[in-house]
């Protein structure tokens, strides 16, 4: 599969791969591209950035979760009709799971795609020295070509020639320009990143981030460098679900509250016959006709005084449960079913009180990493003893207020993310609304 692509790596996290990564998607969008967007790693607010600029959905990669395999098939998939694709890393290019090996990393998924780095550093307080560190990164790991450096944060036209210089006299890795020090194009940001696509009012940012790159960036050097890569092997294709027309309806919350959601995760579970039907814990007074509510992630916190005031709302969801429907609830969805939400201020907001539980924000208090669960009964996930990967990324604690053992049919984490088990779930959930709806399994798989 000939298929152009990028990886947009950093020397470290804060040096501005998002910024970078969509100045270059704006621009070649505006050169006419049709780019292909993705993400290493368990992010869900650049990717939402990404396809507000570029009109697709931006794909999550990750090889502690996911593993080769289906980074490939995601891969392949998503940019078959694309001109170029762009896939922005995470952290520091080697940063991943662990500190001695690559797993999880940029690097490991560059590898995995045989696919260019284009690596990003701050520039604004360095000269030669830039060669060295270029040096250090491309030579760190002979399996992996480091084939390009971009900088951020330059002063001058004057400072990128010292830097271009200095790195090109001593490696062979190309400089292809830079972005400027610029307030202008920089994206808000918050305890969890940065200000999400929906909240930011983004055109005017794009066009601006655009019209930067254009003009500092060589972006014909860009496209040589992702068209120079090798002739990737097509993906075994994943088996394709096959739909006897049972239909799950899934309420899925979809705000400014709730917005983190994996667009693989959703796809699967409409390709596993799911009707996914959204509506709004913030705004609607109405739960709609669904067999089964999934509340993702989010800023709850945030908007904790207006999900309070939405009495009606809250109520409808705890008699929902109540009534013994299915609720699948992580991160944020899981802090709403709390008894309260005590944000950053101290104020503590009602929530749905299906949980004998507060949410407490606390910051400083960052929880973060990869984590592995062993389901200790069955759910809708799988039955005891079944283990799966995802990821911890929050600064809230739970503070129990009694028993949380004892939530019957309840299924909800504290995860910010799932990815590997994005198949897994949608198969089973649609096997266990078989079983609820008496329907014989065969019809199921």
């Amino acid at each position: 599969m000939s298929s152009p692509r990028l990886i947009i790596a950093g020397t470290s996290s804060g040096v501005g791969k998002t910024t970078v990564t969509l100045a270059l998607l704006a621009a070649l969008t505006a050169r006419g591209r049709l780019v292909q967007a993705f993400k290493v790693g368990p992010d869900f607010i650049d990717p939402g950035h990404h396809a507000a600029v570029t009109g697709r959905p931006s794909r999550n990669l990750d090889g502690w979760m996911l593993g080769e395999a289906v980074n490939r098939e995601i891969f392949t998939r998503a940019a078959a009709d694309a001109d170029l694709s762009i896939i922005e890393g995470m952290m520091g290019l080697f940063d991943g799971s662990s500190p001695v090996n690559e797993i999880g990393s940029t690097a490991e998924l560059a590898k995995q795609l045989d696919a260019p780095v284009l690596l990003i550093i701050d520039g604004s307080a360095m000269a030669r020295s830039a060669a060295a560190m270029v040096s250090g990164y491309a030579k760190f790991d002979s399996a992996l070509r480091v084939a390009g450096v971009l900088f951020n944060r330059v002063g001058s036209e004057g400072h990128y020639k010292l830097l271009k210089e200095a790195v090109e006299q001593e490696t062979d890795v190309v400089a292809v320009g830079y972005l400027r020090s610029d307030q202008a194009v920089t994206i808000s940001d918050r305890h969890l990143g940065l200000v999400t696509a929906m909240e930011q009012g983004t055109a005017e940012l794009y066009g601006r981030l655009a019209k930067a790159a254009l003009e500092t960036v060589d972006l014909d050097r860009v496209e040589a460098l992702a068209g120079s890569c090798r002739e990737l092997p097509a993906a075994a294709p994943q088996p394709v679900a096959r739909n006897h027309g049972r239909t799950v309806r899934i309420g899925v919350a979809q705000d400014l509250a709730f917005c983190f959601y994996y667009s693989d995760n959703l796809e699967l579970l409409e390709a596993e016959g799911a009707e996914l039907v959204r509506f709004s814990p913030l705004n609607d007074q109405v739960l709609p006709n669904v067999d089964m509510l999934y509340l993702g992630g989010g800023y709850p916190e945030l908007h904790g005084e207006v999900l309070a005031g939405n009495v009606t709302m809250r109520m409808a969801i705890l008699k929902f449960a109540e009534r013994g429907g299915t609720i699948f609830a992580e991160c944020g969805g899981m802090m709403y079913l709390t008894q309260a939400i005590r944000d950053f201020a101290g104020t503590s907001h009602e929530m749905v009180g299906l949980f004998p539980a507060e949410a407490v924000m606390q910051k400083p208090g960052l929880i973060l990493g990869y984590r592995t669960v062993e389901l200790s009964q069955g759910c809708i996930l799988g039955a005891s003893g079944i283990t799966a990967r995802g990821h911890e990324f929050h600064y809230s604690t739970l503070v129990p207020k009694g028993r949380l053992d004892q939530m019957g049919s309840l299924w909800a984490t504290h995860w910010r993310s799932i990815l590997t088990y994005i198949l897994p779930v949608s198969h089973r959930l649609r096997k266990l609304w078989c079983r609820r709806f008496d329907g014989p399994l065969h019809d199921c798989r």
